[in-house]
Order: structure tokens, then C-alpha cells, then sequence
């Protein structure tokens, strides 16, 4: 259950912040005459509290990659504010601007879908619904979804139908996994349940955002979104069968005292993730050297990018 004691912040105010501070990043990359450039520091620290704040969740649970990652957000969004009010050079500018329309598109829409549940909810079947498809097609045995499930904060669990919360706007406090459909394989349950994680709508949400606000020809950047999001959402079925499968075929299978499921999906596919992350923006650096050089822009100060010509 996700209590207050996990946040710095109540999500309550968090969110609301978020929002904000998204929306100002939003138009100031919209703006064109930069009227409201001066309120982007203020935008960036908002975005980077409401990350930040799941800092403490993640550091709850123990987990050390997201802790670090979230923990990383706000002294980034800081760091990235004061670049704002010192920035000279016109290439540094378009860079930080190419950030701000990457940020806010990208989140606002995430933002909608974890916070308006019946979106939630069609998210989790469009990819649950494939994984169980492809397994049974793979792998012999009957992979079918059974109930879905809503996870009260301050009650026990209800199925989806039976659940009297708004299910066109979240106006009650959640339990971590707000909604979860659950898995079944020749009927009999097997405890793995599908969250709007498994869908990878981070990943996918990310790039969406990096790519659609680049300032080039539009079919570009519908080629490049094609082959982005075609692939994750690929990879992520395998990525979902294939924790399945070993949870499937090795059910007794022990290390710390994590089964086969926990350590695939909590250490082995992260990295293979991640890895496979770091090659699509290679490929897309190839595409699209204008986000490539943007991200350089970026990393310059943090000494991870040679020195490049105005």
C-alpha cells in the first residue's frame, strides 16, 4: 500500500504541481516570441519536485535504480533552472527549449492515463491481452486474463465492475498498483498480474516526447515514432511472455529468497531493457541528428559530450 509516509509529498499536492509545472514547460516551448521564458526555472523545478518525490517509495521498496533515478530529478531540474537564466549561446538555447516540449509532452500524457483509471485500465488489456496471446501461440498451454482489479488505499481490493470509484477521473487515494488484471493459465491463476508498468508506457511516453517536438519535416518524424514505438512495444510483449514462461516452467526457483518472476523483472530484464533502450537512440541519433545533437547540447556541461562547433 502506498502511504503518506512513502512521499515527501502527498500525491494530492504533488500531482497538482506536476501539472503546473509541465504546463509551464509546455508554453514556453510553444511560445515563439519567448514571452515566458523567464517563468521556465520555475517550470523545471516543479517537474523535477513531483519525480523527486517518489524518491522515498521507491527507497521503501528497495529499489536501488528508481531511487537513484528519482533522487536525481530535482538537483537535475535545479541544475537545469539556473542554465535557463544563464544561457548565451544560441545553440545551448534551442537545446533546452527541445527539452522543455520533450519533458511536457511526454509527461502530461502520462500523467492523464495513470490518473483517469478507465484509460488505465485499457492500457494494461491492450498489452496483457497480446502477452497472453503470444504465450499461448508460443508456448502450448491456454493464457487467458481473468478479473480486473482496483486497489483502494484505505480498503481492500474490488473487481473493476464492482468498483465505485470515478472511473473517468481518479478522485481517491490509490493503494501502489492502482489497477491490475490478473493472469491465468488453463484456468488456475499462476499470481502474476498485469499493472500499467508491464505496458511500458514510461518508455514509450519518452520518446514520443523527444521525437514529435523536434523542429523537422513531419515525416520524419513520423518514421522515426513508427520504428520507436513499433519495437518497444515488440520487445515488451517478449519482455512479458518471457517472465511468464520462466515463472511457468521453473515455479520453485529460489535466489535471496526472490522467485524466478521477482529477479527477471525487478534486475534482468531492467538491464536488458535499458540496454535495448540505449540502441534504439542510437539508431534514432542516426535518423535524427538534430535530436543527437540536442542531447549532446545537453550532456556538454556534465562533461559526457565533446566540444561542438556553434
Amino acid at each position: 500500500m502506498l502511504m503518506a509516509a512513502d512521499l515527501l509529498l502527498d500525491r494530492s499536492i504533488a500531482t497538482p504541481l506536476g501539472v503546473v509545472g509541465m504546463v509551464i514547460l509546455f508554453a514556453t516551448w510553444k511560445s515563439k516570441s519567448g514571452k515566458f521564458e523567464n517563468l521556465a526555472p520555475i517550470g523545471w523545478v516543479l517537474t523535477g519536485l513531483y519525480f523527486f518525490n517518489d524518491a522515498w517509495f521507491y527507497a521503501s521498496k528497495e529499489d536501488i535504480i528508481l531511487t537513484v533515478m528519482s533522487g536525481l530529478t530535482l538537483p537535475g531540474a535545479i541544475a537545469i533552472s539556473v542554465w535557463e537564466r544563464r544561457v548565451t549561446e544560441e545553440s545551448d538555447a534551442k537545446a533546452l527549449r527541445w527539452f522543455r516540449g520533450a519533458v511536457s509532452v511526454a509527461g502530461l500524457p502520462y500523467i492523464l492515463i495513470a490518473h483517469v483509471p478507465i484509460l488505465n485500465v485499457l492500457a494494461i488489456w491492450f498489452v496483457a491481452w497480446q502477452s497472453a496471446a503470444f504465450l499461448s501461440f508460443a508456448g502450448g498451454s491456454k493464457v487467458t486474463l481473468g478479473d480486473t482489479y482496483a486497489r483502494p488505499a484505505n480498503g481492500e481490493e474490488v473487481l473493476w465492475e464492482s468498483w465505485d470509484g470515478n472511473k473517468w477521473f481518479l478522485t481517491e487515494e490509490m493503494s501502489e498498483y492502482s489497477f491490475h488484471t490478473e493472469l491465468l493459465v488453463n484456468g488456475e491463476p499462476i499470481f502474476i498480474n498485469f499493472v500499467l508498468a508491464c505496458t511500458a508506457i514510461q518508455s514509450i511516453i519518452i520518446f514520443v516526447g523527444a521525437i514529435s517536438v523536434l523542429e523537422v519535416d513531419w515525416r520524419k518524424r513520423v518514421r522515426a515514432l513508427f520504428i520507436a514505438l513499433s519495437l518497444i512495444h515488440i520487445l515488451n510483449l517478449f519482455r512479458n511472455a518471457g517472465l511468464i514462461w520462466l515463472q511457468m516452467g521453473y515455479p520453485n526457483w529460489n535466489w535471496m529468497n526472490m522467485s524466478i518472476f521477482e529477479f527477471g523483472h525487478s534486475y534482468a530484464s531492467r538491464f536488458v531493457s535499458l540496454f535495448a533502450m540505449f540502441l534504439l537512440a542510437l539508431v534514432l541519433f542516426e535518423m535524427l541528428p538534430q535530436m543527437h545533437k540536442h542531447v549532446l547540447r545537453l550532456l556538454r556541461p556534465l562533461g559526457f559530450a565533446p566540444k561542438l562547433r556553434k
